[in-house]
């Protein structure tokens, strides 16, 4: 099997919510939209889809559930960049699950939570890069002092 991923389908309890905070609440524009799905671009060769749980459960054969064990994350160029996308998402309606602040890696991170539970984290990690073919290099970056 070859190693890439193109897609990742999320299974929402209530696809017109999720559809508006995407959309209108985070200000995303849609690749594709039908009435049983919605597409996003949402990276070099990656789309997000928004599919409803029962949907999602009758195509796979097992049924699905909101609110997945997994992370979702999205590296932004500055931590000032990082508390504007975690306040888009807080008046979106998501749930901050952490406040944006210094993270142990180096950089800066917080959590929200989308309409049905989907953790997303908004960082930015200085020693994450991504190059023109779309191959992404990670630096390990020197942690800050405890006593900054």
């Amino acid at each position: 099997m070859k190693q890439q991923l193109n897609l990742v389908t999320l299974g929402v309890e209530d696809l017109a919510v999720s559809r508006r905070f995407y959309s209108e609440g985070l200000g995303w524009t849609p690749l594709l939209d039908l009435d049983e799905i919605v597409f996003y671009q949402v990276g070099w060769g990656l789309a997000l889809g928004l599919f409803s749980l029962a949907d999602l459960g009758a195509d796979t054969g097992q049924a699905a559930v909101a609110g997945t064990p997994f992370t979702l994350a999205q590296n932004l160029d500055s931590p000032a960049d990082v508390d504007a996308a975690v306040e888009r998402a807080r008046a979106a309606g998501a749930t901050v699950l952490k406040e944006p602040q210094r993270a142990a890696f180096g950089g800066y991170h917080g959590y929200f939570a989308d309409p049905d539970g989907h953790r997303w984290e908004v960082c930015h990690n200085p020693g994450w890069s991504v190059a023109d073919d779309g191959i992404v290099t990670l630096t390990p970056v020197e942690t800050p002092d405890a006593e900054d």
